[in-house]
Protein backbone atom coordinates (compact mmCIF):
# COMPACT_ATOMS: atom_id res chain seq x y z
CA UNK A 1 0.00 0.00 0.00
CA UNK A 2 1.52 3.30 -1.10
CA UNK A 3 0.97 6.18 1.32
CA UNK A 4 0.92 9.92 0.81
CA UNK A 5 4.46 11.29 1.28
CA UNK A 6 5.27 13.11 4.49
CA UNK A 7 5.78 16.85 4.23
CA UNK A 8 3.60 17.29 1.13
CA UNK A 9 0.25 19.08 1.21
CA UNK A 10 -2.64 18.54 -1.19
CA UNK A 11 -5.53 20.52 -2.63
CA UNK A 12 -8.27 18.85 -4.69
CA UNK A 13 -10.61 20.94 -6.83
CA UNK A 14 -13.68 19.85 -8.77
CA UNK A 15 -12.65 22.16 -11.63
CA UNK A 16 -9.89 24.63 -12.44
CA UNK A 17 -8.86 26.48 -15.56
CA UNK A 18 -5.39 24.96 -15.13
CA UNK A 19 -3.57 23.45 -12.18
CA UNK A 20 -0.42 25.29 -13.28
CA UNK A 21 -2.34 28.58 -13.27
CA UNK A 22 -3.64 27.83 -9.79
CA UNK A 23 -0.06 27.14 -8.70
CA UNK A 24 0.99 30.48 -10.18
CA UNK A 25 -1.79 32.30 -8.35
CA UNK A 26 -0.87 30.65 -5.05
CA UNK A 27 2.84 31.29 -5.50
CA UNK A 28 2.34 34.94 -6.29
CA UNK A 29 0.09 35.22 -3.22
CA UNK A 30 2.81 33.64 -1.06
CA UNK A 31 1.57 30.04 -1.08
CA UNK A 32 3.68 26.91 -0.49
CA UNK A 33 6.02 28.73 1.89
CA UNK A 34 5.79 25.89 4.41
CA UNK A 35 6.29 22.92 2.12
CA UNK A 36 5.54 21.41 -1.28
CA UNK A 37 1.89 21.49 -2.37
CA UNK A 38 0.12 19.22 -4.87
CA UNK A 39 -2.85 20.79 -6.67
CA UNK A 40 -5.25 18.43 -8.46
CA UNK A 41 -8.33 19.22 -10.54
CA UNK A 42 -10.95 16.64 -11.45
CA UNK A 43 -11.50 18.69 -14.59
CA UNK A 44 -9.47 21.40 -16.34
CA UNK A 45 -11.16 23.90 -18.63
CA UNK A 46 -7.98 25.44 -20.05
CA UNK A 47 -5.16 22.96 -19.53
CA UNK A 48 -2.04 23.53 -21.58
CA UNK A 49 1.08 21.74 -22.62
CA UNK A 50 4.44 22.88 -23.92
CA UNK A 51 4.61 25.94 -26.19
CA UNK A 52 1.11 26.96 -25.16
CA UNK A 53 -0.61 24.03 -26.81
CA UNK A 54 -3.93 22.95 -25.32
CA UNK A 55 -3.87 19.89 -23.07
CA UNK A 56 -7.19 18.10 -23.03
CA UNK A 57 -8.18 16.99 -19.53
CA UNK A 58 -11.45 15.07 -19.59
CA UNK A 59 -12.86 13.89 -16.30
CA UNK A 60 -11.16 10.68 -15.23
CA UNK A 61 -7.67 11.72 -16.34
CA UNK A 62 -5.07 13.04 -13.92
CA UNK A 63 -4.29 16.75 -13.99
CA UNK A 64 -2.00 17.82 -11.15
CA UNK A 65 0.70 20.36 -10.40
CA UNK A 66 3.33 20.36 -7.69
CA UNK A 67 4.20 23.82 -6.35
CA UNK A 68 7.72 23.93 -4.94
CA UNK A 69 10.17 26.45 -3.62
CA UNK A 70 13.37 24.49 -4.28
CA UNK A 71 15.79 27.31 -3.49
CA UNK A 72 17.82 26.97 -6.69
CA UNK A 73 18.08 28.79 -10.01
CA UNK A 74 15.60 28.05 -12.78
CA UNK A 75 18.43 26.59 -14.86
CA UNK A 76 19.02 24.00 -12.13
CA UNK A 77 15.39 23.34 -11.21
CA UNK A 78 14.68 22.51 -14.85
CA UNK A 79 16.35 19.20 -14.04
CA UNK A 80 13.26 18.30 -12.04
CA UNK A 81 11.38 17.59 -15.26
CA UNK A 82 13.42 14.36 -15.27
CA UNK A 83 12.39 13.60 -11.68
CA UNK A 84 8.77 14.19 -12.71
CA UNK A 85 9.14 11.90 -15.72
CA UNK A 86 10.61 9.13 -13.58
CA UNK A 87 7.80 9.54 -11.04
CA UNK A 88 5.12 9.43 -13.74
CA UNK A 89 6.78 6.37 -15.29
CA UNK A 90 6.82 4.67 -11.87
CA UNK A 91 3.15 5.48 -11.43
CA UNK A 92 2.29 4.10 -14.87
CA UNK A 93 4.26 0.91 -14.21
CA UNK A 94 2.50 0.51 -10.86
CA UNK A 95 -0.90 0.34 -12.52
CA UNK A 96 0.22 -1.25 -15.82
CA UNK A 97 3.04 -3.65 -14.90
CA UNK A 98 2.87 -5.51 -18.20
CA UNK A 99 3.13 -2.43 -20.44
CA UNK A 100 6.41 -1.18 -21.88
CA UNK A 101 6.82 2.08 -19.96
CA UNK A 102 9.53 4.46 -21.13
CA UNK A 103 10.53 8.11 -20.85
CA UNK A 104 10.94 10.30 -23.93
CA UNK A 105 13.10 13.40 -24.04
CA UNK A 106 12.47 16.02 -22.90
CA UNK A 107 9.44 15.36 -20.68
CA UNK A 108 7.00 12.67 -21.84
CA UNK A 109 6.14 9.19 -20.62
CA UNK A 110 5.28 6.48 -23.13
CA UNK A 111 3.38 3.24 -22.81
CA UNK A 112 3.95 0.71 -25.61
CA UNK A 113 5.51 3.51 -27.68
CA UNK A 114 2.61 5.97 -27.34
CA UNK A 115 2.33 9.09 -25.19
CA UNK A 116 0.70 8.43 -21.85
CA UNK A 117 1.78 11.49 -19.86
CA UNK A 118 3.23 14.95 -20.37
CA UNK A 119 5.04 17.37 -18.08
CA UNK A 120 5.15 21.17 -18.09
CA UNK A 121 7.49 23.20 -15.88
CA UNK A 122 6.78 26.86 -15.22
CA UNK A 123 8.19 29.16 -12.60
CA UNK A 124 8.78 32.60 -11.22
CA UNK A 125 10.77 34.31 -8.53
CA UNK A 126 11.61 31.57 -6.03
CA UNK A 127 8.91 29.08 -7.08
CA UNK A 128 8.48 26.22 -9.52
CA UNK A 129 5.29 24.58 -10.80
CA UNK A 130 5.59 21.04 -12.16
CA UNK A 131 2.44 20.20 -14.08
CA UNK A 132 1.77 16.55 -14.91
CA UNK A 133 -1.06 15.24 -17.04
CA UNK A 134 -1.69 11.50 -17.30
CA UNK A 135 -4.16 9.81 -19.64
CA UNK A 136 -5.91 7.45 -17.26
CA UNK A 137 -9.38 7.02 -18.76
CA UNK A 138 -9.10 8.69 -22.18
CA UNK A 139 -6.60 10.01 -24.70
CA UNK A 140 -6.72 12.39 -27.68
CA UNK A 141 -6.93 11.02 -31.21
CA UNK A 142 -5.10 12.30 -34.28
CA UNK A 143 -2.15 13.79 -32.40
CA UNK A 144 1.20 14.28 -34.12
CA UNK A 145 2.79 11.82 -31.72
CA UNK A 146 0.33 8.94 -31.07
CA UNK A 147 -1.26 8.91 -27.62
CA UNK A 148 -2.68 6.20 -25.39
CA UNK A 149 -4.31 5.79 -21.98
CA UNK A 150 -4.44 3.18 -19.25
CA UNK A 151 -7.98 2.38 -20.40
CA UNK A 152 -6.75 1.68 -23.94
CA UNK A 153 -4.11 -0.63 -22.50
CA UNK A 154 -6.91 -2.67 -20.93
CA UNK A 155 -6.00 -1.57 -17.40
CA UNK A 156 -8.57 -1.09 -14.67
CA UNK A 157 -8.47 2.69 -14.46
CA UNK A 158 -7.49 4.00 -11.00
CA UNK A 159 -9.21 6.99 -9.47
CA UNK A 160 -7.52 10.33 -9.88
CA UNK A 161 -6.65 10.42 -6.19
CA UNK A 162 -5.20 6.91 -6.26
CA UNK A 163 -3.01 7.88 -9.20
CA UNK A 164 -1.95 11.12 -7.52
CA UNK A 165 -0.93 9.31 -4.32
CA UNK A 166 1.40 6.99 -6.23
CA UNK A 167 2.75 9.88 -8.32
CA UNK A 168 3.38 12.04 -5.26
CA UNK A 169 5.13 9.23 -3.39
CA UNK A 170 7.42 8.45 -6.31
CA UNK A 171 8.20 12.10 -6.95
CA UNK A 172 9.16 12.52 -3.29
CA UNK A 173 11.61 9.64 -3.77
CA UNK A 174 13.27 11.12 -6.86
CA UNK A 175 13.23 14.65 -5.46
CA UNK A 176 15.01 13.40 -2.36
CA UNK A 177 17.72 11.78 -4.50
CA UNK A 178 18.13 14.98 -6.51
CA UNK A 179 18.45 17.05 -3.35
CA UNK A 180 21.14 14.70 -2.02
CA UNK A 181 23.06 13.78 -5.14
CA UNK A 182 22.24 16.33 -7.82
CA UNK A 183 21.25 15.62 -11.38
CA UNK A 184 23.59 12.67 -11.93
CA UNK A 185 21.47 10.62 -9.51
CA UNK A 186 18.52 11.12 -11.87
CA UNK A 187 20.36 11.03 -15.19
CA UNK A 188 21.43 7.41 -15.09
CA UNK A 189 18.01 6.21 -13.96
CA UNK A 190 16.34 8.27 -16.69
CA UNK A 191 18.70 6.87 -19.35
CA UNK A 192 17.93 3.33 -18.19
CA UNK A 193 14.28 3.96 -19.10
CA UNK A 194 14.79 6.21 -22.12
CA UNK A 195 13.00 5.40 -25.35
CA UNK A 196 15.07 5.19 -28.52
CA UNK A 197 18.66 5.54 -27.30
CA UNK A 198 20.84 4.62 -30.29
CA UNK A 199 17.96 5.09 -32.75
CA UNK A 200 17.64 7.63 -35.57
CA UNK A 201 15.59 10.67 -34.58
CA UNK A 202 14.37 13.98 -35.93
CA UNK A 203 14.81 16.89 -33.52
CA UNK A 204 12.58 19.87 -34.20
CA UNK A 205 14.19 23.04 -32.82
CA UNK A 206 12.89 26.60 -32.70
CA UNK A 207 14.42 27.57 -36.05
CA UNK A 208 15.36 24.29 -37.72
CA UNK A 209 15.03 20.51 -37.76
CA UNK A 210 18.06 18.26 -37.27
CA UNK A 211 18.40 14.53 -37.83
CA UNK A 212 20.82 12.05 -36.37
CA UNK A 213 21.16 9.32 -33.76
CA UNK A 214 19.96 9.81 -30.17
CA UNK A 215 23.04 9.25 -28.00
CA UNK A 216 21.50 10.08 -24.61
CA UNK A 217 21.60 13.20 -22.42
CA UNK A 218 24.49 15.18 -20.99
CA UNK A 219 25.20 16.32 -17.44
CA UNK A 220 22.70 19.17 -17.82
CA UNK A 221 19.91 17.14 -19.39
CA UNK A 222 20.50 18.30 -22.97
CA UNK A 223 19.86 15.77 -25.72
CA UNK A 224 22.98 14.42 -27.44
CA UNK A 225 22.45 14.14 -31.19
CA UNK A 226 25.07 12.34 -33.26
CA UNK A 227 25.10 13.90 -36.73
CA UNK A 228 27.44 11.73 -38.77
CA UNK A 229 30.06 11.50 -36.05
CA UNK A 230 29.65 14.98 -34.61
CA UNK A 231 27.73 15.06 -31.34
CA UNK A 232 25.60 18.12 -30.74
CA UNK A 233 23.92 19.03 -27.43
CA UNK A 234 20.33 20.26 -27.82
CA UNK A 235 18.84 22.06 -24.83
CA UNK A 236 15.25 22.41 -26.08
CA UNK A 237 13.19 20.89 -28.85
CA UNK A 238 10.84 18.09 -29.82
CA UNK A 239 11.90 14.59 -30.80
CA UNK A 240 10.31 12.23 -33.34
CA UNK A 241 11.41 8.68 -34.10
Amino acid sequence: MISWPQGYSKQVHAELDSTNEEARRLAEAGGAEHGPLWIMAERQSAGRGRRGRPWHSPEGNLAATLLLRPGASQAVTGQLSFAAALAAADMAAHFAPDAAIAVKWPNDVLADGKKLAGILLEGGSGWLAIGIGVNLAAHPEGTEFPATSLAQLGIAVPSQQEALTVLAARFAHWYGLWMQGGFESLRMQWLARAFGVGAPIRARLAQETRTGVFEGIDANGALLLNEGGQVRAIAAGEVFF
